[in-house]
């Protein structure tokens, strides 16, 4: 095909006949147009030569020119589209770096290869500018709900007709019965919107959690002028879900607004999510409280927080057992993701069990340390005494409060404590040397003698084994694996070692070691306590 005066307005009116169709600027068609006859040019003239094209916006008329830039002496790296300054004086008058010679060329005849290819190029820049429209126009509606139109099905994966533009919803993110077919009215939630080098850019959901509070806002006024919030939100999809409000006006209760009346509101809600049953609870700051209602219906005997380990224990009576881990522990789970803690349930009767076994695992040490009978060994348990550097250590009087205890049953058993203690630190404080513990960590405060023996079992015998360690290392922690929190031992978790004293420990004697600026750690302290503070 050959660029003539019979199809220059052609080139303009095909322009805005595919700009119209996709709903994009022909400026981009045109600029396209331009770049595929300028490749097409290429290919007759030569590729190493810089062949632009301008097509006139009023006339049509495409112009090729050959640009050649001047550049210096030395980097001169294509002939045919770069020359020095030299060179360029028969061209130009005064030339100078960076300026440019364009010479008209005569306009290609394209071959029929051409002209395909020329056509792939302007059909490659429609569906890029299409994306980026696309891209542009939904960026700022992510996290919010859509109404589409099912186009078709691709191996389990729907396509949906979303106006200007494809959306595709996952099979993985659709409730699980649920079945489409073509022209069907569909209601979804833009999950992210992304570039793609090809495909839809909009992925929608029905499964996050998050579209059934969209659903939520929607149904219920006050949710959206913000006097109910949803704090949380926990889904099973298509089987059952717990949703966690409160609200900021003491006249309205935020489960009722939200239930609507004879259960309208959520009524509306369960029925676009397929039957899904809606537990909605109210929210509270205390854990403990939150947890006993996210557990509803179950009823809930103590609830035990754990912060390090970021568990909570809640005991139930033994009836209500089944109930509050629910079928296939989906009770639990939903409570679980609820609050974001991991929750442990036990019985009334298991607790009473692991209490006794405790009381009586303590007796024992009392009675074998400090050669004592086992009602004064009781009576220390009781009164919550649970070591013996507690015995040890304590205030006289403390003792003396104890019913039966006077001064010389206080004294005598301090001192019994204190010499048991000195001999196991003796003993321990042996092993760590016959361990290979070497000076330089035996010196480092803030380790026991019993802390030394541990760290030489686990191999750490020198201060610059022990500054390697991680704090998790030292004070234990957990993992996620496959969903599920994994117990990680600490060689000093045994001894009450918290995971900040780790932290402290292992960089001051990084800090002893010069491997850390005195400075940065004293300023990283800081900022430490600064987060505690606000949190």
């Amino acid at each position: 095909m050959a660029i003539t005066s019979a199809n220059q307005l052609e080139l303009l009116q095909t322009a805005e006949a595919v700009a119209r169709e996709k709903m994009i600027d022909a400026e981009l068609v045109i600029q396209a147009m331009e770049d595929s006859l300028a490749r097409a040019a290429k290919s007759r003239y030569g590729a190493d030569m810089d062949i632009r094209v301008n097509i006139d916006r009023k006339t049509g008329r495409a112009t090729f020119a050959r640009i050649r830039t001047v550049v210096e002496d030395d980097a001169v790296e294509n002939h045919h589209a770069q020359l020095t300054v030299k060179q360029a004086k028969s061209h130009l008058k005064d030339p100078v770096v960076g300026d440019e010679i364009v010479d008209e060329v005569p306009p290609v005849d394209l071959g029929r290869i051409a002209a395909q290819s020329a056509k792939q190029v302007i059909l490659q820049k429609v569906r890029e500018a299409e994306r980026d429209r696309q891209f542009e126009e939904f960026k700022d509606r992510k996290g919010t709900i859509i109404n589409g139109q099912v186009k078709r099905e691709e191996y389990g994966n729907i396509i949906v007709d979303i106006g200007r533009g494809e959306a595709i919803l996952r099979r993985n993110e659709k409730i699980g019965r649920e079945s489409y077919r073509p022209n069907d009215r569909i209601r979804c939630y833009i999950k992210d919107v992304r570039r793609e080098a090809r495909g839809p850019q909009v992925f929608l959901s029905r499964t996050d959690p998050q579209f059934m509070a969209e659903l939520f806002k929607m149904e219920v006024p006050e949710i959206y002028d913000g006097i109910i919030e949803i704090k949380a939100v926990a889904r099973d999809p298509g089987s059952r879900a717990k949703i966690a409000v409160i609200s900021y006006d003491n006249s309205i209760d935020p489960v009722g607004a939200c239930v609507g009346m004879r259960g309208s509101r959520v009524q509306a809600v369960v029925n676009e999510l397929q039957g899904e049953k809606i537990d909605i609870i109210p929210w509270n700051a205390d854990q403990a409280t939150f947890l006993v209602n996210a557990l509803q219906p179950a009823e809930v005997s103590k609830v035990v927080i754990d912060d390090d380990a970021g568990k909570i224990e809640v005991v139930v009576p033994d009836e209500q057992l089944s109930l509050a881990i629910g079928r296939r522990g989906q009770n639990v789970r939903l409570a679980s993701q609820l609050t974001g803690l991991d929750i442990d349930i036990v019985t009334e009767s298991d607790e009473s069990a692991r209490r006794q076994a405790e009381f009586a695992e303590r007796t024992k040490l009392f009675m074998e340390s400090l050669d004592i009978d086992e009602m004064m060994a009781q009576l220390l348990v009781s009164e919550g005494f649970s070591n013996l550097e507690e015995v040890a250590y304590v205030e006289t009087d403390e003792l003396l409060s104890i019913d039966g205890f006077d001064e010389g049953t206080a004294g005598e058993l301090q001192t019994r404590a204190r010499e048991y203690l000195e001999a196991a630190n003796t003993k321990a404080m042996e092993a760590a040397r016959a361990l290979g513990v070497e000076d330089s960590l035996v010196e480092f405060e803030g380790l026991t003698p019993q802390m030394l023996e541990a760290l030489a079992k686990d191999g750490i015998k020198t201060l610059e084994d022990f500054a390697t360690c991680a704090d998790w290392e030292l004070a234990g922690g957990w993992t996620t694996e496959n969903g599920q929190r994994k117990k990680d031992e600490g060689v000093l978790e045994k001894f009450d070692v918290s995971l900040e004293e780790a932290q402290t420990l292992v960089m001051t004697a990084r800090v002893m070691l010069g491997w850390v600026d005195p400075t940065e750690f004293a300023v990283a302290e800081a900022v430490d306590q600064d987060e505690e503070a606000e949190a």
